[in-house]
């Protein structure tokens, strides 16, 4: 009784779809964006980044930028002076490719000191999946079921 290999291929691929995680999409500062006025300590506390996530910068371009900079930078609010380590179209996506401290600023004169930045940490790995409910245990459950007794049929249908 002979198994094809793609259907081996198949079941691990379908019994692996749950533990499959995927990137989360943060637009800093929510429906505010990034401006002046708003507590991006506050916005930053109760989330978890993770590497592979991205931050979308929302903004008046040309009113506002953001610079990616270190902690002392962070702290004093120094803006580099070399322009490709700003952003500056309005709508910016940075991808957190690596785990650590990210310092970012806006570097219009007054806006970082007026409380225009953000420190996140980034954390090494996937997400943390949610504690499951009943429903969807028992949902999860059952399609594994039903996955492997499309399994078992398709296999003994090829065998004969």
């Amino acid at each position: 009784m002979a198994v094809h290999p793609s259907l081996v291929v198949f079941a691990i691929v379908a019994l692996m779809a749950p533990a499959i995680s995927s990137a989360t999409e943060f637009i800093v500062g929510g429906d505010d964006g990034w401006k002046l006025g708003v507590k991006y300590d506050d916005w930053a506390k109760d989330k978890q980044f993770f590497v592979g996530d991205t931050l979308v910068f929302k903004y008046n371009a040309g009113v506002h930028n953001v610079y990616k900079v270190n902690g002392d930078d962070f702290k004093s609010c120094t803006v580099p002076s070399n322009n490709s380590l700003g952003s500056f179209t309005g709508n910016d996506t940075i991808k957190l490719a690596t785990a650590g401290n990210k310092w970012y600023i806006c570097g219009t004169s007054g806006h970082c000191d007026g409380g225009m930045k953000l420190k996140i940490t980034v954390l090494d790995g996937g997400a943390p999946a949610p504690a499951p409910s009943a429903a969807s245990t028992l949902l999860a459950t059952n399609f594994q079921i039903f996955l492997g007794m499309i399994f078992v049929i398709v296999a003994v249908v090829m065998v004969n």
